[in-house]
């Protein structure tokens, strides 16, 4: 990934996807700041050398120790912060004992503070003062001095990995996450607090953001940083903010030492820049697979056809499972199903009555087992031929959720053509400004087209996330927990062909939209807090929590 030019490395391609798109942003002394074109993440080019580095860290470790009360200070917020990261990791954990890694150490606040809670505790750390130090401090803990990747620790030994304000120091942050994979027992734990690029202070002071520094070479955001750990084999991920006790003195001191236009304001309790990763290592499959979700009511004249279609469908490296959840039809939808019911890509699940397609789509998630899910109805008002592309960017990296944007979502008066309906046609594609406006505004997005059934997304994307809605108005759930918990929804263009209400359209043209505004008004309100999910899961008992849906008929058809 990386070749050495003179004292300075340069980065061949974005550690998040692979790309090569980099743009300019700024510069940190001789240091550019870019941006990979296709996942955004921010990260030095060329970075500093080795050389560079050290002289920086030392630079650090002298400052610190000339100015004794703000040693000591740093070292209170980070036993405060420690004591906090412990809490929360219990929460997702679910269990106070086992054996605890912590891959950048320091002097060994983070583990006096595990070690007394009951773990078992090895710690790996660079620096050799702050190891010798660590070693002093503990009592029964191991200090590994040096690079994680040199200590050589064996394979599957720890229930968790805690990395503090380290990735974005890392050269190839894949590689490293892999190595952390390795140690780590089946199932076990990553913790990560990190700056983000997306908190509410880099957004404010922007290329004054105190985080931009020489020894930070990389610079995540809630979204790249979830790609990356995905592709180093860890799931059931969740982001939360990460609170942080400054005092003013601290505050003081820091914009001294790394002065900046704009001030940091003055607050006892802030949210700081820092957020909050919570993830498992997970068996990975020999290949990915795609889950399609096919919800079935009353569609026995497309329903053989789209059938065919799909099993015919090859998609590039893909795996393909196909879930077909049968609504007990009333037109033979359910007897031509079941003829598909024993081959080796269908799964059939039968419901004993039809409660909308939204819980048909839920119940289809349930049963789901891939690394990336589809929904496709069977109406066949959506063309096959446009799943490569929209799964291309989950694939590759560059995004975790994607919306099929019909006829590209530029003209909102020609999304549906009703034949010889064109009074009927102007009043369905107004609900869909209407309706789509509003979410805009309501949610902070710019999307032309958040209710197309083409909705392609990770399927880990779903850990935590409870849901209730039961017909039409499950898309703008679905939708809305998503953005909520830090997806953010990349839109292509996809064909489309509208069929009418004559042609069996099920969405009921007054009731339906009551249901939506509803459904908006009570997401807007809702808090999004999967780590309290988490941790009702986690008292429910033992296994491996997955998606929560909840059993609640908010709306029956």
């Amino acid at each position: 990934m990386e070749h050495t030019t003179n004292d300075k490395q340069t980065v061949k391609s974005c550690h998040v996807c692979q790309g090569a798109r980099f743009y300019y942003l700024f510069s940190i002394s001789d240091h550019r700041v870019v941006r990979c074109d296709d996942c955004g993440l921010l990260f030095l080019n060329p970075q500093p050398s080795d050389d560079k580095l050290a002289e920086i860290h030392r630079g650090d470790d002298s400052h610190d120790r000339e100015n004794e009360p703000l040693h000591r200070t740093v070292s209170e917020i980070k036993r405060d912060a420690a004591k906090f990261y412990l809490a929360e990791i219990h929460r997702y954990h679910g269990r106070l004992n086992g054996r605890l890694l912590e891959v950048g150490c320091g002097n060994g606040d983070f583990l006096i503070l595990a070690e007394a809670a009951g773990w078992q505790v090895t710690g790996v750390e660079a620096s050799k003062t702050a190891c010798q130090q660590a070693r002093q401090r503990l009592k029964n803990g191991t200090i590994r001095c040096g690079e994680l990747h040199e200590t050589r620790l064996p394979s599957e030994q720890f229930d968790i990995c805690v990395i503090s304000d380290l990735i974005d120091h890392v050269r190839s942050p894949l590689v490293f996450l892999k190595e952390i994979r390795r140690v780590l027992r089946p199932g076990g734990v990553l913790f990560i607090a990190t700056p983000s690029s997306d908190s509410w202070s880099a957004r404010l002071i922007r290329h004054d953001w105190t985080e931009f520094k020489l020894e930070h070479l990389t610079y995540f955001d809630r979204a790249n940083l979830q790609t990356v750990l995905f592709a180093a084999g860890f799931r059931d991920i969740i982001v939360q903010p990460g609170w942080k006790l400054l005092n003013f003195d601290y505050i003081r001191q820091h914009v001294r030492r790394f002065p900046k236009y704009v001030v940091t304001p003055l607050f006892r309790r802030i949210v700081a820049s820092n957020m909050m990763f919570f993830c498992r290592k997970v068996a990975l499959p020999l290949s990915p697979t795609l889950s399609v979700i096919v919800p079935a009511f009353n569609e026995v004249k497309t329903f053989a056809a789209l059938m065919e279609a799909l099993l015919r469908k090859e998609v590039p490296n893909l795996q393909m499972e196909i879930i077909v959840v049968e609504s007990n039809s009333t037109d033979g939808t359910r007897e031509a199903a079941l003829k598909y019911q024993a081959h080796a890509r269908v799964k059939l699940i039968l419901e004993d009555q039809p409660r909308g397609k939204g819980r048909a789509v839920r119940t289809g998630l349930q049963a789901a087992t891939g690394d990336f899910v589809l929904i496709q109805d069977a109406d066949l008002e959506y063309d096959l031929e446009d799943y490569d592309a929209l799964l291309e960017p989950l694939v590759t990296g560059r995004a975790a959720f994607v919306l099929g944007s019909r006829h590209g979502g530029r003209n909102v008066w020609k999304m549906r053509q009703f034949t010889g309906q064109h009074g009927l046609s102007l009043f369905v594609n107004f609900g869909h400004w209407f309706f789509t406006t509003l979410i805009n505004t309501l949610f902070f997005q710019r999307l032309r087209d958040p209710f197309t059934m083409f909705k392609v997304f990770r399927r880990d994307c779903l850990y935590a996330l409870e849901f209730e809605c039961n017909r039409f108005d499950f898309d703008f759930e679905l939708l809305i927990k998503l953005i909520g918990k830090g997806y953010r929804p990349v839109e292509l263009p996809v064909n489309y062909r509208s069929r009418s209400f004559k042609e069996g359209k099920k969405v009921r043209i007054f009731r339906d939209p009551i249901t939506w505004l509803r459904a908006l008004v009570k997401l807007r309100l809702a808090k999004i807090d999967p780590m309290k999910v988490v941790g009702k899961m986690n008292e429910a008992g033992p296994g491996r929590p997955g998606l929560k849906t909840s059993t609640v008929d908010s709306n029956k058809s």
